[in-house]
């Protein structure tokens, strides 16, 4: 961790909250609003973001599932993203889910028409747009947190005993 957290405080809320609220409180909404208002299926949704999320070694974010009135992914998905290239649990849609979250985090440069092709076989344009916008999101905010040490020290919440 190399930013110092006041005894008490939290440090997702002090970092992003307190230390930059002009931009932590901005970047915290555009976060939000990933989750909220989504229009992408949960398979296809959580395979891009666990790929961003393993490509960024961020610890808070490859622990996160994201839940949706109570669906989450298994505990088997993470595997399935790892391998998303050979797994059969994965269709066409969820496979270039993980496979774009992929080349955009490593490689963006190379996508090219010939990839765009293959995504509007599965995805509208919307779909496309809104995907990397999610992407760019968890790979931003996931890398943040992970260089700056705060993925380490922050619990989620279903991991907070009841006292």
């Amino acid at each position: 961790m190399i930013i110092d957290i006041p005894e008490g405080k939290d440090p997702i809320g002090y970092v992003w909250g307190e230390m930059v609220p002009g931009i932590g409180v901005a970047a915290a909404a555009f976060s939000l609003a990933v989750y909220e208002h989504t229009t992408l299926g949960l398979p296809e949704f959580e395979a891009a973001r666990l790929r961003i999320a393993q490509i960024n070694g961020c610890l808070f974010c490859l622990d996160w599932r994201t839940d949706r009135n109570g669906e989450k992914v298994d505990e088997a998905f993470a595997d399935h993203v790892t391998n998303w290239r050979t797994t059969d649990a994965f269709d066409d849609r969820v496979r270039l889910a993980a496979e774009y979250a992929e080349v955009y985090a490593l490689d963006h440069h190379s996508l090219d028409d010939e990839f765009f092709e293959r995504m509007s076989t599965q995805y509208t344009q919307t779909e496309i747009v809104e995907l990397s916008m999610c992407l760019g999101s968890w790979l931003a905010f996931g890398r943040l947190n992970h260089v700056l040490g705060l993925d380490a020290i922050c619990t989620l919440p279903s991991h907070v005993s009841a006292g």
